[in-house]
Formats: structure tokens, sequence, C-alpha cells
């Protein structure tokens, strides 16, 4: 076995058996800390010695036989009994005096009996390991054996520990008075490290590589081998060090070689985790200042420590694991009542009173609840949730227990608000009483909508009114104003509607409601740029613990469903980066199931599918209530939209709680339930859905009304079974609602009633339907619209125009990856070769004049094509007039024919840019 970094060492071994051989008795102590490759740098030079001619006597000493006279010179001379025994024919072999005469007692006769052993003109080499443990006795033969041996053939080679305690051994001192070379084992140097890395890849490894497994192991050759043994159990590729099982093992074998003292000190140091200062570690671990200072320079020697710190925090576990757990946790408590005398941090006392399950009285509770706010404020809820229940746990005060409960459901509801439900749920009646703060009040009323417990949460909002400070009335407002928009719906068959469900949100003061001020504004009145963009900024510039998950997913949505889905979604994906950063999985659930929402409102209907079961997954369906609604209609409505039919099935099979269809999210989710009936040929069963939603919808809050147009659903119902106008009423009842709605809802309605006009009216509403979808950028519905109408041309007898129109449904479809809503025919290319350009090479149309060609082959009049490009009438007619003479047409029916004719270069990519830009 080849070893590295030793080269120079063994070249002084072999010096001094050059030496020996001549005559000249020679003695060599190998010193060097634990793990420095003592043993093995003995056994290589050993294994040159088969060649050299020499006799070899080995032996090891041991603590524990430190107290029986002899053991080590009686197994050197027992090791020579069993090597003669082995070879009975060598007749080099030199046989010891008879057993029964073996020198027992110290001193000179038992060195002449190993003098004895040298076999004629060869040398006697004699190799100790660990002998500065060796007993007294046996150490009193070895001096005289060196005394005696000085003009002998005679090599002593004694491999013993370099660290202090060693030093004070008899031994040890012993030796070092006599005659000797010294060949001291220091650390692996980086380039060792290097080669002997290298050896065991068979290349050499990437410098960053070869630095980490210094770093961890500041070259202890035993540390190496381990972590390159783990390594083996990773794949055939050394990389980075992970430390494993073998390096574990290392780390506690270099720990019990040496003195209780130095384990004491190593066992605190892991304890406590950070350094400290050499008297407080002399303190813990029962020694002097000047004894901690000692065992922190073995353990540093070793390659376990980097001043006062474990190198890798492994080995610092492994140490902790090796303790009896009655001795860690003690010696926890002892660290914390120490760091809590000298003034240390909240959050260092409480990590060592939660490893010792220890709440001291008068000092104890208090130092948890400071160091449990700061965990939650680092985002760290498992640590924080530990220690409010360690002090709920001792806690006598009712009114305080009440408080560190909904404090520590408040931490829990980051992660698993199934798990704040056993804190929250005892509280109802201390809510409904007054007993609790305003937050806290507020905090069990989220928890019982999150529930769907609409009807206890009227009777918890009437308990709120007793508002006195703006900060307590901020939170009625947002608490009051969520449950009103959120779960303003009644159970259905339960007669009456709840009390204080049935009307529209109470106004929220301008100086109480901050969010739900802005979010009343935009969704109770007609929604502008400035309102929607009032919202998107009330959003920014907050901590997620300060901000109400339920009201800003609200917020998100109304900003979506008010025609700004893109700046809705710029909001939300800021959110969303800083829920994933501070591991706040509740809101990255909800804010994802939101998100996912939105990009369905796009027409991103793949986008929308994956996102919504990626927030499914975040969560227990126990975690969800009745929100579960929200991320399951949204999935649904978008396989539906994707064919996958199947998909939306599964989806529908999940068990959904009974109190979600008192919600807003059951509303959502009975309509992609009816929808999806509708993709599967079941227009009955899905009437039966939209009809149940019109009931909800009537005895819960109006104002949700334009927000859902459960009309528009019931119209596509009876179009489906064929009650053309009942579908039509419909239709008309969701156009003169008032207060204004979106214009996705706008124009869905729109796009029924065109489906119950002739033709000619059918085209003219649909023209209008795709100018309203480009406004609220809804791909998906768009592609449908643009279906409709060439269908519509294609039924009129214009099949250029219906051509011209369904290239663009597929281009649409394309841009939103589902399948193309037309005809394949529609979308061949006429038979005549290409003359898109003049006989110059030119473009035949410019840019501007195929913007109004574009418009103008779609039917619309010169006055709406000024409208739209923002141009007089004037210069739409001059543009025309340019058009016909180019193409050579006389009248606007010929265009879209002439246009497919000559295939005008992009001119579906310019009609996009004009709708984009215009709208």
């Amino acid at each position: 076995m080849h070893i590295f970094g030793r080269s120079r060492e063994l070249q002084s071994l072999a010096d001094a058996l050059t030496d020996s051989a001549r005559g000249n008795g020679r003695l060599v102590i190998i010193t060097g800390g634990p793990g420095s490759g003592k043993t093995q740098l003995m056994h290589e030079f050993l294994t040159t010695l088969h060649s050299a001619d020499a006799r070899v006597l080995t032996g090891t000493a041991s603590t524990a036989e430190r107290t029986q006279p002899m053991s080590l010179i009686g197994q050197l001379l027992g090791n020579a009994e069993a090597e003669n025994a082995a070879s009975p024919d060598d007749t080099s072999a030199v046989s010891p005096p008879p057993r029964a005469s073996h020198p027992r007692d110290p001193g000179p006769r038992a060195a002449e009996a190993l003098l004895h052993l040298i076999p004629g003109t060869r040398p006697l080499v004699i190799a100790l390991d660990d002998a500065h443990a060796m007993d007294p006795d046996s150490l009193t033969t070895v001096v005289h054996l060196l005394r005696r041996s000085r003009s002998r053939r005679v090599l002593v080679v004694c491999a013993t520990s370099g660290h202090l305690g060693a030093l004070h051994s008899a031994a040890h001192t012993e030796l070092l008075r006599q005659p000797h070379r010294r060949v001291r084992l220091a650390p692996l140097s980086e380039e060792s490290v290097g080669e002997l890395l290298a050896a065991q890849a068979g290349r050499a490894l990437p410098g960053p590589v070869c630095d980490a497994y210094h770093r961890a192991t500041a070259g202890s050759p035993l540390l190496v081998h381990a972590l390159l043994d783990d390594s083996a159990g990773l794949g055939p590729e050394i990389g980075p060090p992970v430390p494993g099982a073998a390096y574990r093992q290392a780390v506690l074998s270099l720990l019990h070689r040496g003195e209780a003292g130095q384990v004491r000190v190593a066992r605190t140091l892991a304890a406590l985790g950070t350094p400290a200062p050499g008297a407080a570690v002399a303190e813990l671990a029962g020694t002097t200042p000047a004894g901690a200072q000692e065992a922190v320079a073995v353990l540093n020697y070793s390659g376990l420590l980097d001043g006062y710190a474990f190198r890798h925090p492994t080995a610092a576990a492994a140490v902790l694991e090796d303790m009896d757990t009655a001795a860690r946790t003690e010696l926890h408590g002892r660290i914390a009542h120490l760091l809590y005398r000298s003034g240390a941090p909240a959050v260092e006392v409480a990590r060592h009173l939660h490893a010792a399950d220890l709440v001291p009285e008068r000092w104890g509770a208090e130092v948890l609840r400071a160091a449990a706010e700061q965990a939650l404020a680092a985002d760290d809820v498992e640590r924080c949730t530990a220690y409010l229940g360690m002090v709920l746990r001792v806690c006598a005060d009712q009114r305080e227990g009440h408080a560190l409960s909904v404090a520590l459901a408040r931490a829990q509801w980051r992660t698993n608000p199934a798990a704040a439900g056993p804190h929250l749920e005892p509280l109802r009646e201390a809510a409904l009483d007054g007993e609790l703060s305003m937050r806290d009040t507020a905090t069990v009323l989220r928890y019982l909508l999150w529930r769907g417990d609409t009807e206890l949460a009227a009777k918890a909002v009437a308990t709120l009114v007793r508002v006195q400070s703006p900060a307590d009335a901020q939170i009625v407002a947002e608490v009051e104003f969520v449950r009103q928009w959120f779960y303003g719906v009644a159970l259905p068959g339960k007669g009456a509607p709840v009390a204080g469900l049935d009307a529209r949100p109470r106004p929220v003061r301008a100086d109480a409601g901050g969010l739900a001020a802005r979010v009343a504004a935009l969704v109770g009145g007609e929604a502008t740029d400035e309102s929607a963009a009032a919202v998107a900024q009330a959003l920014q510039g907050h901590r997620l613990d300060h901000l109400n998950l339920e009201l800003v997913a609200m917020s998100l949505l109304a900003i979506a469903h008010a025609d700004r889905p893109a700046l809705a979604a710029d909001a939300c994906d800021g959110l969303l980066e800083c829920a994933v950063e501070r591991r706040a999985t509740t809101w990255r659930a909800l804010l994802g199931s939101v998100r996912a929402e939105i990009a369905l409102l796009q027409g991103d209907v793949t986008s929308a599918s994956r996102g919504a079961l990626d927030a499914l997954g975040i969560l227990s369906a126990q975690s969800w209530g009745v929100l579960i609604g929200l991320p399951l209609s949204t999935a649904i409505s978008a396989y539906t939209a994707l064919g996958s039919r199947s998909d939306a099935e599964e989806l529908l099979k999940h068990d959904v709680p009974e109190p979600m269809f008192r919600t807003v999210f059951g509303i959502q989710y009975l309509r992609a339930r009816g929808h999806h009936h509708l993709a599967t040929d079941r227009p009955f069963a899905a009437l039966g859905d939209f009809e149940t939603c019109g009931r909800l919808m009537r005895e819960g809050n109006p104002s949700l009304q334009k927000g859902i147009p459960w009309r528009s659903d019931l119209a596509l119902a009876n179009l489906r079974i064929g009650k053309a106008r009942t579908a039509r009423e419909w239709a008309e009842e969701q156009l003169r609602l008032p207060g204004g709605h979106s214009s996705r809802a706008r124009a869905m309605a729109l796009r029924l009633l065109a489906a119950t006009c002739k033709p000619h009216r059918r085209a003219s509403l649909l023209r209008e339907v795709i100018d309203l979808l480009k406004t609220c950028g809804d791909r998906y519905a768009l592609a449908q619209a643009y279906a409709d109408l060439s269908a519509a041309h294609y039924e009129l007898g214009e099949y250029a125009r219906a051509r011209l129109v369904a290239r663009q449904a597929a281009r649409e479809a394309e841009a939103c990856r589902i399948e193309s809503p037309v005809d394949a025919h529609l979308l061949e290319d006429p038979a005549r070769p290409d003359a898109a350009e003049a006989e110059d090479g030119q473009a035949l149309l410019s840019d501007a004049e195929c913007r109004v060609a574009g418009l103008a082959a779609l039917g619309y009049t010169n006055r709406e094509i000024s409208t739209r490009l923002h141009v007089t009438i004037s210069t739409v007619e001059q543009h025309l007039t340019r058009v016909y003479r180019k193409l050579q047409v006389a009248s606007r029916a010929e265009l879209p024919s002439k246009m497919l004719e000559h295939r005008i270069p992009k001119l579906s990519d310019r009609w996009a840019e004009t709708h984009s830009s215009a709208g």
C-alpha cells in the first residue's frame, strides 16, 4: 500500500536501519497526533524489510493493559515463539529461551532475552506501536535494551502520540531522554491530499474538490480515507466530500483515542455549536482553562476542529449522537443557564433549552417567546412552533394560553393550515365572547372562513365592532371585506340567506381598509387603469407577514378580472417569488393557484393546468379547506379546454368539503364541472350545475354577479339543448347587468347572443367580441371567436374572408397549444402562385396599406377602421384607393380573395398587431 506525503519520513527510517545494520543501535521515535498515519507509516516501513534480511518483532501497547506488568515485552516474546513455530526449517532463525525460563522481571534479564533474538549478522528490528501507553515494567526493559544495544545491530522504532496529553505519560518522557532520531508526522499538505485523491480516482481532480477535502480534514489521513470510503458509495466518480457512516466512525475513533478530558471538551463544543470563550468551555467540560486549551489543540491537530469549532457539522453531530441521552440533555441545560447568565441572545439560549426540553422558572418562557418571534421573522417556522409549544405546555394563565395558541397557529398556518386547526378550534367560543385581542379574534375568524363555517364567522364578525384603534379598524375592514366577497354565498336549501352575507359589502373606511379599500374601489365600480394600478401598488412594499393572504388572492383576481391579467400576473409573480424565498408553503400554494387562474383568463390553458396541479400538490386536501375549489376549478377548466377529458374526469373524483359549495370557490367548481359536462355531451347535467350556480348567486352577494357570468353559462347550456330563445334571453340579461362588467364577460355574452342571430348580424357581433377579447387578452376565447366568425362568413358565401379569418383562428389556437377550432379545408392555400411582390421586387402593399386592407377585408367600415387605427377617415380612403389599384379590385367585396390570392406577406401578423396596438 502506498502512502502519500511521507517519502521523507520513510527515508529517515531506512537510514536508521542502515546504521543499525552496521552495528550502531538506533532508536527512532515516530510522533504525530491521532489519525496522522503513524501506524500506517510503520507498517509501510516494515513491509520493506522482507528484502532487507532483518528479523522483525512487533508489539502494540494499550492503555487497557497498562496495569499488567510486562504485557508489551511478553507480546514481543510471544510473537517470536509464534514466528519460529511457523518456520521450523528456517536455520537462520534464532530460538528464544525455553518458555519456562522466559524472564518476567523487568530489567537486564528481559533485555538480554530480547538481544538473544538477534539473528547472526542480520539486524533485529523491534517495532512498538502506541509506545506511550506501555506498562512501566515493559518500559524499564526497553530502556535497558536501548542501553545494551548501542553497539549492536538493533533498531527500535516507537510510534508514540505527539499530542499534549501523551507528553504527560512516563513512557513518552523516558523514551525522549534516550538518544534517538525523531520522525514527526504533520498533517498532509494540500498537494499530498491531491495526490491521494488522484491515485484513488485514476486522474487528477479539480482544484476545488481537492481543497474541499483538505478543508474538511485538515490533512488527516484517517479522515481523508473515510471521506473517500463514503464517496465510493455515491458512484464511480469522486466529487466534493459527502460525509457518511465511514466519516462518522473515523471521527469517533479519533475522539476516543484521547483522554477523558478531551472527550468532554469535544462534546461541549459539539453541543455549543458556536465558538465560546475558553473559560466557558472549561467550566462546562469540568476542567481548567489550560486543560481546555490543550484539548482544543489536540482536536485541532487531529483534524476535527478549526479553532473552537468543528470543521464539519457531521463531525459535531456524530460526537453528540455518541453521548448518552440523559448526559446530552443535561449538558444542553447547563449551557442554556450559562448563556443566559452571560447575556447571550435569546435565540442562542432557546436553542439549548429546546435541546434540553427545559423551561426554567422566571426567565425560560420569556426567552423562548422572544426566540420564537425572531425565528418566525427568519422564516424558521419549525423552530418557532417548537419554542411556543414549550411555553404553552407550562403556561398556567388561561388568557396567556389563548394568546400562545393563536400565535402558534399563525406560525403553523404558513406551512400547514391543517396543523393550526387543533390550536384554533377550542378558541371559537373565546372569540365569540370577546376574550381575545382583535388580531387573535381575526385569526380565529380566518380559520372559520378557511373551513367554510360562514354562519359562525358572521357571528364572530359581530364581535369585531368593538374597534378603537386605526390598526384594529384595518383588521376589521380586511376580514369583513374578505368574508363578504369570498364567502358571500348562502347554503342551498337553507331558506333565507345567512344574515350579513346577502348584502353588498359594508363600506370600508378609507382610513381603515388600506388594500381592502382599493379593492373595493376596483370591484365596486367601473374598473380603470388607475384603480387596478392602485391595488397592485398596495401589494408592493409589504412583508408577507403584514398582508392578509386571502385578501391578497382576491386582489390579484380582481385585477385580472378587470381586464388587466398581465398586471395581475406581474404582481402575483413577485409575491410568489417572495413566498418561495421565505418558505411560506401556504402562500406559495394559494398564490400558485391564483397564478394558474390568471393564466386561464389569458387563454394559456397549458400553463393553467400545470400551475393548478402544482398548487394542489403543495398542500393536503385538509389544509386547503374550502379554498381547494380554486385550483380544482382552474385545472378542470383548463383540461376541458385542452380536450383532456379523462384528466378532468379524474379531478372531478376528488373529495371536496361540503362547505365549499357555500363559497365562491364552490360556484367556480360547479361552473367548471358544468363546462366539462358540455364537452362530454351531457348538456342537461351542465344545465343542472349552472342552474345551481344561479340559485346560489341570487341567494348570496349580488355584487358578485358581474364577476361570475353564470347567466352566460345558462345561455350556453340552453343553446346546446336547442332552446335558442331561452339562450338569447339569458345572454341579453347578462349584458343588461348594471355597473359594467369585464370585457371577457361581455364578450362571452355577445358570442352567445351572436349564436342566436342570423349570419349578417352574427358577423357584426363577433367582430365586437374579437375586439373585447383582444382587450382582455384571452387568446383561447379569441381562437373560438375567430372560428365562429369564419363559420359566419362561410355561411354567407364569403369563402375567401372565411379562409382569412380561419387562419387567424388557427394562429391563436397554436399560441394556446390547443387543436385548431376550424375545419382544415379553410386553411388550405389557394392554387394561385405567389404574387406577393411587384415586378421590381418591392412589397406590393406598405405596412399602413396592409393594416387598412386587413380590417376592410374582415368587414370593418371606414369609420371603424379610422377609430381603431387612430387616423382620419380621409386617410383610410386614400389607403384603400391605392390598395384597390395595386390589387386590381373594384370593390371591398373582392379584397379577401385578392389578398389570399396575392398572399400578402405577414398580412395576418400585421392585422394582429393592429388589433393589439389598437386594443
